[in-house]
């Protein structure tokens, strides 16, 4: 009772503020579907760059990975045994991130078991598992591209709606899989040509701070609700994240540790690190981004796009918002209304 009348205080406090944070998917079980787009983006990298470098460990390390990502999926349901209804691919991202999971998960299974069983029941050039092999390739690529299109489908956080997500999350899932592969080698001590795949994460960390930066300057001068979310990842609630797990973490480390490998090879242990660091920034880039997005206003929508973020003042001069009661008390068509447009695919309920 006591939780249910603190998320009611939290719900009266958010609806009296001017925007309505984003607590959905970063909060309680929301963080599970955080942690399974995460994982499902470092499990899709690892297998492509595992097949590129023929590396069958990696193919088995993604393949775990994966599974992981699709039971914090389940997780995140308020009704796990209902996950069947998340076949709706053609209205939901996050389904369609279901049906990717299942594509790799199940053709996966037919391509490694030939490859880790002798007395497999087929073999590797076999008709079985070369459709194992298109399967898990077909859900790798889904997997690699759904989880920026979730966000920027998600039309009542217009934090999220830049066409410049997608990419930013396919380059943090490229880079995940790299790091996979660099942790997985440096513990295992496989000489799995070290060098290029430091300077691929170099590469790819460069980029990816780049999109960051471009992210970050499209966003700070698009509307005021946008900004707003922009400051509440530079010096607001998701700002330790963005500094201390996204730039320090997970792109500072990579990056000086990467530049000092230039001039002479880097030991195991640095290459791990360079591989911890840039998962733990993988981690750390969807969170912070899902933590800064705020709602639009659910009584006066455009005000966000006529006044300026310092809020809408009375002819006293003194601060004036919609009453959470007010708010409550709106028709349940005009709410069905709100969240139809608010973009979630589907909720936990």
């Amino acid at each position: 009772m006591s939780v249910t009348s603190g998320r009611y205080e939290q719900l009266i406090q958010d609806l009296r503020a001017e925007v309505r944070p984003q607590r959905e998917w970063i909060e309680r079980q929301g963080l599970l579907l955080i942690v399974g787009h995460f994982l499902s983006g470092v499990a899709a990298g690892t297998w492509i760059f595992s097949l590129v470098f023929h590396f069958p460990a990696g193919l088995a390390v993604a393949y775990a990975i994966a599974a992981m990502s699709a039971a914090a999926h389940l997780g995140f349901l308020g009704r796990p045994a209902r996950f069947w209804k998340m076949w709706h691919a053609r209205s939901s991202w996050i389904a369609r991130g279901f049906v990717g999971l299942t594509l790799f998960l199940g053709g996966g299974v037919l391509y490694l078991i030939p490859i880790f069983l002798s007395a497999s029941p087929w073999q590797s050039g076999s008709l079985i598992a070369q459709a194992g092999y298109f399967l898990a390739f077909a859900g790798m690529i889904l997997l690699l591209f759904y989880k920026g299109f979730v966000y920027s489908s998600s039309k009542g956080v217009p934090f999220w709606t830049s066409p410049i997500l997608p990419a930013l999350y396919l380059a943090y899932a490229l880079r995940g899989g790299v790091a996979a592969l660099l942790v997985i080698c440096s513990f295992n001590g496989i000489n799995l040509d070290s060098s290029a795949l430091g300077l691929l994460e170099l590469w790819i960390g460069i980029s990816a701070a780049v999109m960051i930066l471009f992210y970050l300057g499209v966003m700070s001068g698009s509307s005021p609700i946008e900004q707003y979310s922009v400051r509440e990842l530079l010096r607001g609630r998701a700002a330790v994240s963005f500094y201390v797990g996204t730039l320090l973490i997970g792109l500072g480390v990579p990056i000086g540790i990467g530049l000092t490998g230039l001039g002479a090879p880097l030991s195991l242990g640095a290459v791990a690190l360079v591989g911890l660091a840039s998962v733990v920034g993988d981690f750390f880039v969807k969170y912070s981004i899902a933590k800064a997005g705020v709602y639009r206003s659910l009584t006066s929508p455009s005000h966000w796009r006529e006044k300026p973020v310092a809020g809408v003042f009375s002819g006293h001069g003194q601060h004036h918002s919609p009453r959470a009661e007010e708010v409550l008390s709106l028709p349940r068509k005009r709410e069905s209304r709100h969240r139809k447009d608010s973009g979630f695919p589907f909720s936990r309920e």
